[in-house]
């Protein structure tokens, strides 16, 4: 088992007639091809106006409402352009899809406002924006990762960022753990899936024994989680906060990544992770160490 990237998940790609939206497709169709061969995990994509057409053997849709009902696709990943990825993850959650993976960057905070006040009554979930997206390896993948540092195991991670959920995968293969489910949740001020509902899912999996936490300045969804983890986790937790020598009032990296009226700071998120019991490593290099010592 793992937790939302499964053998029936089924991939559709909003956005697949454009460059990254086919590159990407083409890496996620040879990903699950390697480990499901012939099943047909990636079944094609939509982009408007573009139906009834292929691109490298990829059936082109008009509307994720018909390539659902003509692929049985259960799940989207979106790279569409920012002003219109809020309309795209709209349709993918009225046209049924039970998990919407949105790569996109850029997208204004207003349109995910919408979005998340539409969606508050659906039971698609949306992971991201400005994401990686999920793995779970030797299954699928749903993003713009490299598949091949992902091995296959019993740790899930839970990250923020793109380039430290990789750092995280390898330095956890460089001390013999894989990954039940890697999930970028991305870094935008608004984001579909937090760290809670992460945190909730791989509690619940019995195939993790442990988990990765991996946070950044700003905000204050890192103290939240360990007043989660304080109360509802039992598994092992290790992480690492970025931004450690960020100074206040700058926007490192991503758009949330921000301190702001002296909160948010890292020194704030280490002392709250470390309170309830996470090992947090000191660098990103450490990432592997701080899992292998808290799985001890």
């Amino acid at each position: 088992m793992s937790i939302l990237v499964t053998k029936s998940t089924r991939i559709i790609c909003q956005g697949i007639t454009g460059k990254s939206g086919l590159f990407h497709s083409q890496k996620c169709r040879e990903y699950a091809e390697e480990y499901q061969p012939g099943t047909g995990v990636f079944a094609g994509g939509v982009t408007p106006g573009k139906g009834d057409s292929e691109v490298d053997g990829f059936p082109v849709f008009n509307s994720v409402a018909e390539a659902r009902i003509k692929t049985g696709a259960n799940t989207s990943m979106i790279l569409v352009p920012p002003p219109f990825c809020a309309d795209a993850i709209l349709e993918a959650a009225d046209a049924g899809m039970q998990l919407i993976v949105a790569i996109t960057e850029g997208i204004p905070v207003m349109d995910m406002i919408r979005v998340r006040s539409a969606m508050k009554n659906s039971t698609a979930r949306l992971i991201g924006p400005n994401c990686p997206g999920v793995i779970t390896p030797g299954v699928a993948k749903i993003g713009i990762m490299p598949g091949y540092i992902h091995t296959p195991g019993r740790i899930g991670i839970i990250s923020k960022s793109g380039t430290l959920t990789y750092e995280a995968a390898w330095q956890l293969g460089r001390v013999g753990m894989g990954q039940s489910t890697a999930v970028g949740i991305g870094g935008d001020p608004i984001a579909g899936t937090n760290f809670i509902d992460l945190l909730a899912l791989f509690q619940s999996d019995p195939d993790t024994d442990g988990i990765m936490l991996i946070g950044e300045i700003g905000g204050s969804a890192e103290q939240e989680a360990a007043e989660y983890i304080q109360s509802h986790v039992t598994k092992p937790v290790a992480g690492f906060i970025a931004g450690q020598t960020a100074p206040p009032g700058k926007r490192m990296g991503h758009a949330g990544a921000i301190i702001s009226g002296g909160g948010g700071t890292a020194a704030e998120k280490i002392a709250a992770l470390r309170s309830v019991g996470a090992v947090i490593a000191d660098s990103p290099a450490g990432m592997g160490d701080a899992m292998k010592q808290a799985m001890q």
